[in-house]
């Protein structure tokens, strides 16, 4: 019950907090959040180094540093779509991380996939295409941001499971926060040699470079954001400690419950009922993957 109810305040934290990104995104741009969360949130870790909270000692570094920069980049195409839709879609392809691991390591590790796995496979692609819709005539990079998320997210399962095992947790995260720093430097460096045309408001997170100074609610809000960021991680490690994998995994989908309830009221973000559909089929397809793993 203690990972459980750790899990279920994670999801609550990251599923409020995230809803500050839309707001964020029509201030400044993505690579600027991302720098701004690396400076508020390191410095926060190596405190909590400091009192005891774990260690950044590491086995292999480029393994770590590895599995931090898929997270981040996976991190960077969710935030993306924040921007751009609502908190639903967006988690939605976030989501699709569990079938992604499935099929990357069937075709990869050559592990057996069962009749039930290709069915939870089947039920996340239309779960994808239920809540995301897309429309042939339409289509953009926008629509398919959500889904890279995911793909990347489990690219960076598979290297915990592989590459990062018995790694520290607080190391693996210490890491992929210094990466999103450099990524959001990099990005801030490139944007200022190019200068694009860059949309006003949300439109623009991407495109946007440094903007100063800043309002003190996004002060406000980058730090809110950066803490409760690494408290809500540090609860999801807290919940994996104390419990199976197999049953802890199921507490993360009710961030599908947290993130657009917190939506509808802070932004007035509705999910429709072909929306709720599509998002049970992911989490369906999610449950499935975790039954059949539990079963071996």
């Amino acid at each position: 019950m203690a990972a459980a109810a750790s899990m279920l305040g994670a999801m609550a934290v990251i599923g409020v907090i995230d809803n500050a990104v839309p707001v964020i995104a029509g201030e400044i741009g993505l690579w600027q959040f991302y720098a701004w969360r690396a400076v508020i949130a390191l410095p926060l870790m190596l405190v909590c180094v400091r009192l005891g909270m774990g260690s950044l000692s590491v086995r292999r570094l480029w393994a770590v540093v590895l599995r931090g920069a898929l997270v981040a980049t996976s991190m960077l195409f969710y935030f993306g779509a924040l921007s751009v839709m609502p908190i639903a879609q967006a988690l939605s392809g976030l989501f699709t991380s569990p079938v992604f691991v499935l099929v990357l390591t069937a075709v990869a590790l050559r592990e057996t996939v069962g009749r039930w796995r290709i069915l939870a496979v089947a039920m996340g692609f239309c779960g994808i295409l239920v809540v995301l819709s897309p429309d042939p005539q339409n289509l953009s990079l926008a629509t398919f941001l959500p889904i890279f998320g995911g793909l990347f997210y489990a690219l960076g399962a598979i290297a915990t499971r592989t590459l990062c095992a018995g790694e520290r947790i607080m190391a693996m995260l210490f890491a992929m926060f210094v990466v999103q720093g450099i990524m959001g430097l990099a990005g801030l460096g490139v944007l200022g040699l190019w200068s694009p045309e860059v949309p006003e408001g949300a439109a623009g997170f991407v495109l946007r470079g440094w903007v100063w100074p800043m309002s003190p609610l996004l002060h406000l809000l980058l730090a809110i954001q950066a803490v409760f960021s690494v408290l809500g991680v540090g609860l999801i490690t807290r919940a994996y400690a104390l419990g199976e994998t197999s049953y802890v995994a199921v507490f993360e989908y009710s961030v599908f419950i947290f993130g657009p309830l917190a939506a509808f009221v802070i932004h007035g973000q509705g999910v429709s009922l072909s929306e709720m559909l599509g998002i049970g089929l992911i989490a369906g397809a999610g449950l499935v993957i975790v039954w059949r793993m539990k079963e071996g």
